[in-house]
């Protein structure tokens, strides 16, 4: 049960971000205008996803507003994730169809899906049920939360935060790429140069 769901006109009300109206506020967006962030939730709870959202719904970043993908299982996560490697940020419920479904979400995210510059913030309900230092020591995952703990103005801060973090590796991946390039080109003209004249 995919959703890729652009609709973002709700308005927060609870726990509003001082400056959030003025300096976040959303603004319609031109045809042109930039790519919205990509944001997947991954949650067995339904709820979880409608709070998300609707606290996250007026959020502007850079200019882009956020664009939320939804799945509801780890199998469904990763298929997502897949054919979305553009996504920024991934909210992952630790305990879905097993106790640790998040945990192997995470870990087949970085290692079967190669994808290292997506940032991955866990959430579990049940804290007890997980070692948080341990996951964050044993997990490449970028943050942990206990669901009730993080506020709406928690939740801004960690998206902000990530994206931030997101933003900054994308662009030095793409300067490797381009460098490669650069660097590629330049064997080929030297190796050109050596090659004896016909003439």
């Amino acid at each position: 049960m995919n959703h890729n769901d652009e609709d973002t006109d709700w308005i927060i009300e609870d726990e509003a971000v001082p400056g959030a109206d003025t300096a976040l506020a959303s603004k319609p967006e031109a045809p042109s205008g930039p790519p919205p962030w990509r944001i997947l939730i991954v949650d067995d709870d339904v709820d979880v996803h409608v709070v998300t959202k609707f606290s996250l719904s007026n959020v502007c970043f850079q200019g882009r507003r956020l664009s939320f993908l939804h799945a509801y299982s780890g199998d469904e996560a990763l298929a997502v994730l897949a054919d979305n490697p553009d996504i920024a940020l991934v909210l992952l419920d630790v305990i879905m169809e097993t106790s640790d479904a998040g945990l192997t979400v995470a870990r087949q995210i970085r290692e079967a899906l190669h994808n290292h510059l997506v940032r991955i913030v866990l959430r579990t309900g049940q804290p007890g049920q997980a070692l948080e230092h341990s996951i964050i020591l044993d997990y490449d995952i970028n943050d942990f939360w206990c669901k009730t703990d993080l506020t709406t103005r928690k939740l801004f801060t960690t998206v902000i935060a990530s994206l931030r973090a997101y933003e900054g590796l994308q662009q030095a991946h793409q300067q490797t790429l381009q460098l490669r390039a650069e660097l590629e080109l330049a064997r080929q003209l030297l190796a050109a140069s050596k090659q004896p004249s016909n003439a």
